[in-house]
Order: structure tokens, then sequence, then C-alpha cells
């Protein structure tokens, strides 16, 4: 079996990975994560995504690259990671009582032939009403900081979620269906190896 890299700091998608028992490296890729004019949301987190497996895979020869990467749309504009505490406010205020649709691409590309593998997943999340008191005591968390449309739904962040329109695992920032079908496919995993019994 080829090594796997993650090329994400993400501790919520190396978690995913380790649930899936999943031996792997990380090796964080440093692509500037900008958005382009006009650029729609599933193809925003497809080019980002291969940019980064790419980034990689410079430096490799025959490991097998993952790379995502998440947004949050709300109407038609994406929601990044806050940048302070009050643009956290802002963003949550936002959410509070909607239905957003949150996207991530992810590439798995093949170091040792170039192959690449990409697709984009779309879920569905409605928020609760949430009062200012409550978006101000979640901030003080430090949680919404460094996460796309400043959540967490794996976090504390889960009480706001009243209901998950498609992946739970994509809302997080991995999705597994999708991902571990392509991993399956080029033969970078066993879905249920031989245990010999």
């Amino acid at each position: 079996m080829k090594g796997i890299i993650l090329a994400s700091a993400s501790p919520r998608r190396r978690e995913l990975l380790r649930q899936l028992g999943l031996i792997f490296a990380v090796v964080p890729s440093e692509i500037e994560e900008e958005v382009k004019d006009g650029e729609e949301p599933r193809e925003h987190v497809l080019r980002l995504a291969r940019l980064k497996a790419q980034e990689i895979a410079r430096d490799q020869h025959s490991a097998v690259i993952i790379a995502a990467d998440t947004i949050v749309v709300l109407g038609g504009e994406i929601l990044g990671k806050p940048k302070d505490e009050e643009e956290a406010f802002e963003i949550l205020s936002q959410l509070s009582g909607r239905v957003h649709r949150v996207f991530t691409g992810f590439c798995v590309l093949d170091a040792s032939d170039g192959s690449e593998y990409s697709e984009a997943v779309e879920s569905k999340v409605r928020f609760k009403h949430l009062t200012p008191e409550e978006i101000r005591g979640y901030i003080k968390t430090g949680e919404p900081m460094d996460k796309a449309g400043a959540y967490a739904v794996q976090g504390r962040g889960s009480y706001m979620i009243k209901e998950i329109q498609g992946s739970y695992t994509n809302v997080v920032g991995l999705p597994l269906c999708e991902l571990v079908e392509v991993l399956a496919r080029i033969g970078a995993i066993e879905l249920y190896p031989n245990t010999g019994s």
C-alpha cells in the first residue's frame, strides 16, 4: 500500500481519518485561500483542494495525497474564517435562524503517476435562532475563530444546529463516504482487510 499524506493542519480532518483506522502523515499546505471574483462555490473548493494537493505532490514520488477545502455559503456569499470576534459575531448573526450550505472540495492525488480525483460535496445546515447573548457566549469559548462560518458542528457549536441535510462529515470538513470510495477505487486503502480469521 502507498503511504497517505493529509495536506491539512486541520485537527478535525485528522480525527476523521483516524476514525477510519488510516495511517497517514500530515504535511500542511500553505496555499492562499483567496476567493476569485465570480467564482462559484464548487469551483472555489475544487480549485483550492487541487492546488493544495499539487503543492505537496511536488516533494513526493509515491504517496497518495488528500487535500480539501471547506466553505460556508449563505445566499450567494462565501463566509470564511472570522478575522476577529466582531466578525465572528457578524457571521453567526447572519446564520441565526437560517439555512446555509457547506461545500467541501477534496482532491486525491497519486504522486507516483500524477493522477487526480476530485469531487465537491454539498450539505445544508439550519441554525436555530440565536440571541446576541448566546452568540457572545459561544465566541468567548474561542471555538469560532479558526472555522469557516465561525462554528464547529462537532464541538460546542453543535447546540446551534437544528438540522443537517446531507453529509455530516462534510460539514466537519471531509466527506468520508465520497473520499473512501475514491481511495478504495484507486487501491490506496482496503475497505475490509483480511484479518486472517
